[in-house]
């Protein structure tokens, strides 16, 4: 314990030292000859300078010999250290003994503050008229932007959706906005303020846009894909093997209604980089099969009976016309790919294909002449089944009714420009 009160001692009394070695001291030349007039002149300077200056009204000045000495009180310690750079300045100087204490009475250490408060007080009454112009004037512009940012038009006009149109309105009410801070700083002279207060918003958009970044570039995309219109309401695409009929591109996904009556929400990031394949953009559209046949019972005559039976089958396209060719051939069989193309608006490709299959399959068998089985396959030949495209239209009868119900966040739009 004594330890400890002797360190504590030590350090109270090395405070005066280094508060005395802070202080400016004059750094001139002494002079050999001592003269009381000029030490007495030197006071009556010094006193002159301080009543001139507030806060030292409670200070004393002594000159013996060009040591000047200070003794009272003043209002803080940067007052005490601007009087010992003051005192410092002066011509025959010696050096300065600086006494004077931070005062301790209430009334003058709040006098100060006071004076400040009410000069404050002033000036932000003094500004009130100014401040007022500004936010009339502020008030007029954000008042004029947002009027133009709900007219329907020229925004529809120049927007190919909605989507873009409201992104559009929402550009101008911010431009609109930050035009008027501008021109409101500019008013109250404090343009500076804008300077920084941008600066702050860089940053703070900077790091926001790192954390939301995915966010940031789905959003892009559904502007990109709003405005290229890759696909439309009802179109069968493929993208990343998603197989579905779309059913609308929100702001943040597209949704597709796969064959089997699921939705699939796939990013429009994703949706933007992948590969698309829409099978619907061309009303033609192709199928194929291998058909496997007797490489021993030639292999050009049942080329050519399959390729009639593909022209009489009333869903096949004349043109492009049907084809068939031989893919492989062995020993004992022999493969030939089967070609048409049908009209999708009026056919279902998988009800076709099946069709065409079964068509093709009777019509060999009738060509191998097999006695036992003839009639019936004859009777087998002539009926035709329906394949038409009933699964396809009731999908779409679905899709129009979840696009009825959810119209207003569809970003495509059946009237656009076709990529």
């Amino acid at each position: 314990m004594r330890l400890i009160k002797s360190l504590l001692i030590l350090l109270l009394l090395s405070f005066p030292a280094a508060a005395q070695d802070s202080e400016a001291q004059p750094t001139g030349t002494i002079e050999v000859e001592d003269s009381a007039q000029k030490d007495a002149a030197m006071a009556v300077r010094i006193r002159d300078i301080l009543s001139e200056l507030e806060g030292y009204d409670d200070v004393t000045v002594t000159v013996s010999s060009g040591i000047v000495s200070l003794r009272g009180t003043a209002l803080d310690g940067d007052a005490i250290s601007r009087l010992g750079e003051l005192v410092s300045r002066l011509d025959g100087v010696v050096t300065i003994e600086n006494g004077v204490t931070e005062t301790t009475d209430v009334a003058q250490r709040l006098n100060p503050a006071i004076e400040r408060f009410k000069i404050r007080i002033q000036q932000t009454i003094a500004f009130i008229p100014l401040a007022l112009v500004a936010l009339a004037v502020f008030s007029l512009i954000v008042f004029a932007g947002f009027a133009l940012a709900r007219r329907k038009q020229p925004w529809n006009r120049l927007a190919p959706n909605a989507f873009i149109a409201d992104i559009l309105r929402q550009v101008l009410r911010v431009a609109t906005i930050i035009a008027a801070i501008v021109v409101a700083l500019d008013i109250v002279g404090a343009t500076a303020l804008l300077s920084t207060i941008l600066g702050a918003a860089g940053i703070i958009g900077l790091a926001i846009g790192f954390a939301v970044r995915d966010t940031v570039e789905n959003f892009i995309a559904s502007i990109l894909l709003s405005m290229r219109q890759p696909f439309r309401p009802n179109d069968l695409i493929e993208i990343g093997g998603d197989v579905g009929k779309v059913i609308r591109l929100t702001s943040r996904a597209t949704i597709l209604l796969s064959m089997d009556g699921n939705h699939i929400r796939i990013p429009n990031a994703i949706v933007f980089k992948s590969r698309i394949i829409n099978y619907t953009r061309n009303k033609s559209r192709r199928f194929t099969f291998d058909q496997t046949v007797d490489a021993g019972k030639g292999l050009m005559e049942q080329r050519r009976v399959v390729l009639e039976t593909l022209k009489s089958l009333p869903f096949v396209l004349e043109t492009p016309a049907p084809n068939v060719w031989i893919d492989s051939a062995g020993a004992d069989n022999a493969t030939l790919r089967v070609s048409a193309w049908i009209d999708q608006r009026k056919s279902d490709v998988s009800l076709a294909r099946g069709e065409a299959i079964r068509q093709i399959h009777n019509a060999l068998l009738e060509a191998a002449k097999k006695p036992a089985t003839a009639a019936k396959r004859k009777a087998e030949k002539k009926s035709l089944e329906n394949v038409g495209a009933s699964e396809t239209e009731e999908l779409e009868r679905m899709i129009e009714a979840e696009r009825v119900e959810t119209e207003a966040g569809d970003l495509l739009n059946r009237e656009a420009l076709e990529e």
